[in-house]
């Protein structure tokens, strides 16, 4: 049992670590530039992004359990409803 739980979780542990880490491969691509200004907006811009995307991590996370728990139950009704909550909430 635990090792299907790894099995699923790697996914999931794999996105959470690669988004902080695109900001600091931009950042340092950014500081081989000759312009102090170039490193900057790509701070502001990670930062920005970061904000949304973890904002967002609500809708993220919510709709992942409640999927699995309609797929696992085989409501293949229920995880179309959640899914057009989901993106229902993401559009607004």
């Amino acid at each position: 049992m635990n090792r299907e739980i790894l099995r699923l979780a790697i996914p999931n542990i794999i996105s959470n670590v690669s988004v902080p880490m695109l900001s600091a491969v931009d950042l340092m691509l950014m500081g081989h530039l000759s312009k102090e200004q170039h490193l900057g907006a790509v701070a502001v811009g990670g930062v920005a992004f970061n904000v949304i995307y973890w904002g967002f991590g609500f809708l993220r996370m919510s709709t992942t359990g409640m999927t699995a728990q309609a797929y696992g139950a085989d409501d293949s009704e229920r995880c179309l409803s959640i899914l057009k909550v989901a993106l229902l909430f993401a559009f607004i």
